[in-house]
C-alpha cells in the first residue's frame, strides 16, 4: 500500500495549510552515537540497532461490501418499449433515458505498510493511506514477536498522517529528533517493510529539504535511501537512530525506487500527533494566497516571451491571487506582491514558506514582510481554518461525512443570487462521497434546516433522525441539486 507520485506539481500552488510544532510524548534522549572522523566511512549499525525495534508491520483489511452503482444503456428503453411509453409502459421509472441501478459486490482487500512506535503505551504513527478505509488493522512488532489489533485515533488525508493505538505497555518507543536540524548530505536510514520484506534497512543521504510535492503533502525531506511499496509509514532516521521523518512516497515512473524518496518531517508529525490526541482531527489553517516562487514565475514569463517585471528580488513568493475573506486579504495583501519573510525567517521558496507556516494553528498570528513595487512593507496576519474562521475545529460526528466546507463568499452570494450556504471544498471520502456529493457543490439545507455555518452542519448531523440526511443545494453553474446521505452502513 504505497503512495506513488509520478509527476511534480506545476508552478502554481495554493497555500492552505498551516501546521504547528507541538511536541509528542517526550522520550529519553538516546546515548551519543559513535562519530566517524571526517573522510572516514559512517558506521550505521548503531542507528539500525536503535531504530529497528520501534518500526512495526501494519496489515489492513477492507471487508467486502455491496454498493449501488448507476449505469446507462442508451438502447435499453428503446428495445424494452419501442413506443417510448406511449401505451403506458415505463412511465415514472427511475433512470429515464436508460439510467439504471444495480448492486455490485466489492472484494475483500488486504494491504500492508509500516508504522513507528512513538510512545511506550502503544501510540504508533503511520501514513493515512496505510489505514484509510480499513475495517481491520493488525500490528506486528519487530521480528514477529507479538501481534495486536489497532484502532485509529486520528487521520488526515492532506498530510497523509495517521495515529493508531494498540493496547500494550513497555514498547520500544523511538527517540524523536527535530527535523529542522537535518542537513542536506547527512546520512540517513529508511526502516520499514518494503515488498513484504520485514525489518528492512536501506541507507542514503538527505538529498533536499522543504520539497513541495503537491497532492497535499508539503515541505518533504527528500532522500536517496531506497524506499519501495510497503515502506509507507516507516521511519527515516539519522545516524543516532532518531526519527526525523515518516516515509510517505516515492517519485517514480515505474512504481519502484529510482533514487527519489520522500518523508514527512517530524515538525509536522509532532503537530499532527498532538492534534489527533487533543482534538481528534488535524488542525489546518490557511494563509489564503495563490502563488509560486518568484524565480519560477519569471522563468515562466520568459518561456512565454512575455515582459518580465522587476520585482526587486529573485527570492520569495510571487502572489498571483488572494483568497476572498482569507487571512492575506484581511491584511491587505494584493496580487503582484512578493512575500519575503514570515516571523523573521527569510522565505526563498514555496516549500520554505510551508515549512514555516507548519508551526501554526488557526487563530495564530504571523508577522510578514513583503515587497510591493519593490518597496518593503509589513503586516500581521491571523490564520484561518478551512471554514473561514479562526477557531480550532474539534472532532465531531460531522467527520463521518468526509468533507471540508466553508460559508460561501459575498461574490458567490451575488453570482448565484443566494444569501447563505456551505461550499464543499474537498471530498476526502466518506458518506458524502458515497452519496455522490462533489467538490464545489453548495449545501443550503440539511433536513430542511438552513446551513449558514459549520456549526449548523455539525448540529444537523447530531440531530439526524433515522441516521439520514436530506441535502438540498446548488451547483456553481446555478443548477439545483439534492442528495440523500445515510450515516450508517447498511
Amino acid at each position: 500500500m504505497k503512495k506513488i507520485v509520478k509527476s511534480l506539481m506545476p508552478g502554481m500552488l495554493m497555500l492552505v495549510v498551516a501546521f504547528s510544532a507541538a511536541s509528542c510524548n517526550k522520550t529519553q534522549a538516546a546515548p551519543s552515537a559513535p562519530a566517524s572522523a571526517p573522510g572516514q566511512p559512517v558506521d550505521l549499525t548503531y542507528a539500525a540497532e536503535k531504530a529497528l525495534p520501534s518500526v512495526v508491520y501494519i496489515k489492513s483489511v477492507t471487508n467486502a461490501r455491496t454498493q449501488t452503482m448507476e449505469y446507462s444503456d442508451p438502447f435499453e428503453d428503446f428495445f424494452n418499449d419501442p413506443f417510448g411509453g406511449f401505451f403506458g409502459r415505463g412511465q415514472g421509472q427511475q433512470g429515464q433515458g436508460g439510467s439504471r441501478q444495480r448492486q455490485v459486490q466489492t472484494p475483500r482487500r488486504a494491504a500492508a505498510g509500516s508504522g513507528v512506535i512513538i510512545s511506550a503505551d502503544g501510540y504508533i504513527v503511520t501514513n493515512n493511506h496505510v489505514v484509510d478505509g480499513a475495517d481491520e488493522l493488525t500490528v506486528t512488532l519487530n521480528e514477529n514477536s507479538q501481534e495486536y489489533s489497532a484502532r485509529v485515533i486520528g487521520a488526515d488525508n492532506t498530510t497523509d498522517l495517521a495515529l493508531i493505538k494498540i493496547d500494550a505497555k513497555n514498547l520500544p518507543a523511538i527517540t524523536i529528533a527535530n527535523s529542522d536540524d537535518v542537513k542536506v548530505g547527512e546520512w540517513v536510514l529508511a526502516v520499514g517493510n518494503p515488498l513484504g520484506l520485514n525489518n528492512t534497512v536501506t541507507a542514503g543521504i538527505v538529498s533536499a529539504k522543504a520539497r513541495s510535492m503537491g497532492q497535499g503533502v508539503t515541505s518533504m525531506i527528500q532522500t536517496d535511501a531506497a524506499i519501495n511499496q510497503g515502506n509507507s509509514g516507516g521511519a527515516l532516521v539519522n545516524v543516532r537512530g532518531e526519527l526525523i521523518g515518516i516515509n510517505a512516497m516515492i517519485y517514480s515512473q515505474t512504481g519502484s525506487n529510482i533514487g527519489y524518496g520522500f518523508a514527512i518531517p517530524t515538525t509536522i508529525v509532532k503537530k499532527a500527533v498532538e492534534d489527533f490526541k487533543k482534538y481528534g482531527t488535524y488542525q489546518r489553517a490557511m494563509i489564503g494566497i495563490q502563488g509560486m516562487d518568484v524565480k519560477n514565475y519569471v522563468d515562466a514569463l520568459k518561456d512565454q516571451d512575455k515582459e518580465v517585471e522587476d520585482f526587486g528580488t529573485m527570492e520569495g513568493i510571487y502572489i498571483d491571487g488572494v483568497v476572498e475573506n482569507g487571512a492575506a486579504a484581511d491584511a491587505g495583501l494584493q496580487k503582484g506582491d512578493v512575500l519575503t519573510y514570515v516571523d523573521g525567517q527569510k522565505i526563498k521558496t514555496f516549500g520554505e514558506l510551508q515549512a514555516v507556516i507548519a508551526q501554526k494553528r488557526p487563530g495564530d498570528k504571523v508577522t510578514i514582510k513583503y515587497l510591493r513595487n519593490k518597496k518593503e512593507k509589513s503586516a500581521t496576519l491571523t490564520l484561518k481554518n478551512e471554514q473561514g474562521t479562526t477557531r480550532v475545529v474539534k472532532s465531531a460526528d460531522v467527520d463521518v461525512l468526509g468533507i471540508d466546507v466553508r460559508p460561501i463568499t459575498d461574490s458567490q452570494k451575488s453570482q448565484l443570487e443566494i444569501s447563505f450556504g456551505l461550499e464543499v471544498l474537498k471530498v476526502n471520502g466518506g458518506k458524502m462521497k458515497d452519496a455522490g456529493v462533489s467538490k464545489g457543490f453548495i449545501i443550503q439545507y440539511v433536513n430542511d434546516k438552513a446551513m449558514r455555518s459549520f456549526d449548523d452542519l455539525q448540529q444537523a448531523v447530531k440531530d439526524a433522525k433515522d441516521q439520514m440526511l436530506v441535502i438540498k443545494g446548488i451547483y456553481p453553474t446555478g443548477k439545483r441539486g439534492g442528495f440523500v446521505v445515510y450515516l450508517q452502513n447498511e
